[in-house]
Order: structure tokens, then C-alpha cells, then sequence
């Protein structure tokens, strides 16, 4: 099957989000269509949150190009791709629990249990 340069099949029509207060249909968003939320494609929070291998491959088949990955969640070499991935995402996830107190406290949060997930 064949897409054209916005990842959508051909004779497809672009998604709008939204309309303007004068009736016109909104710009269409950057272009990131995100998979159904369920329970195939995105984990839920007792499990670490985040999405699954489905949900990632879904991700990638309506955004070609896109070069998401699932969490790294195993034992990785030191100085690995795999290992600087973590600690770039621990440091992300550092600063939203330092935003969201809030989460950071709650040790049930979606934030925590994917920190707890990728090992931070």
C-alpha cells in the first residue's frame, strides 16, 4: 500500500483538529498520528507504563520516518546506544518529576512506574 508525503494513503483526507471561531477547519498538526489507546498498544501504569512493541510498530507504520523505540529496559554495556538512551531519558523524566511534584511523590504515577520501568 502506498502513501504520499504525509503518511497517508492515497485518496485519504488529512486529519483537522479543531475548527477556527469563524467556521474554517484548523491547520492540520506536525504530522504524528498516535495509535488507538489500548490495551495492545500502549501498557498500562502497574505495568511501567509506556508504549508496547505493537503500539511502537503502529506508531511507526502511520508515521513513516519516525524513529520511536521502546523502552530499554535490560542489562546494557556501559557507554552502549542502549545505555546512553537510558540516561537521556532518566534525565528527561528527572525534570518532569522535579515540574510535577505532585507525580513525583505518588510512587503509582505514570511517570514513576516508567522511571521504575527503564531503570532510572
Amino acid at each position: 500500500m502506498s502513501r504520499n508525503d504525509y503518511g497517508l494513503r492515497f485518496g485519504e483526507q488529512k486529519q483537522y483538529f479543531g475548527n477556527t471561531p469563524d467556521g474554517r477547519q484548523a491547520l492540520a498538526r506536525g504530522g504524528d498520528v498516535m495509535p488507538k489507546r489500548n490495551k495492545k498498544n500502549f501498557r498500562p501504569t502497574e505495568k511501567g507504563a509506556g508504549m508496547t512493541r505493537a503500539g511502537v510498530a503502529a506508531y511507526r507504520r502511520a508515521n513513516p520516518g519516525s524513529k520511536l523505540k521502546t523502552a530499554v529496559t535490560g542489562k546494557v554495556k556501559p557507554g552502549s546506544k542502549a545505555a546512553k538512551r537510558r540516561k537521556s531519558f532518566c534525565a528527561r523524566s528527572l525534570g518532569q518529576m522535579k515540574k510535577f511534584p505532585k507525580a513525583a511523590k505518588d510512587p503509582n504515577s505514570r511517570l514513576r512506574q516508567a522511571r521504575r520501568r527503564w531503570k532510572c
